[in-house]
């Protein structure tokens, strides 16, 4: 069985259900044929980052962005100072 996946705007117009129009979230869920549980979980998400929620497909948001440059700028200054201890210890052992 496939998990199902659900567009940005199914999820938005979910929680503007329960939100706005004061649709109970069990009858929503029935409604749509989601599992109670995961529409809580998109109120709550929602509710905790309104304008970033349900980033969708590749699309992150700004602190994971950042993250993962950082990542990738640590691997490459790791890898630039391996480089410069191996030519040090090369230079070093030539001068002896």
């Amino acid at each position: 069985m496939q998990r199902r996946k659900f567009s940005r705007e199914f999820k938005l117009e979910a929680v503007r259900l329960v939100k706005e129009r004061g649709v109970a979230v069990a009858q929503a869920a029935r409604d749509l044929d989601v599992h109670e549980n995961v529409l809580r979980k998109w109120v709550r998400e929602f509710a905790a980052d309104k304008q970033d929620a349900f980033p969708g497909h590749g699309q992150m948001k700004a602190e994971q962005q950042e993250i993962q440059r950082l990542r990738r700028e640590v691997a490459k200054l790791k890898a630039e100072r391996d480089i410069l201890k191996k030519a040090a210890a090369y230079f070093a052992k030539d001068s002896i």
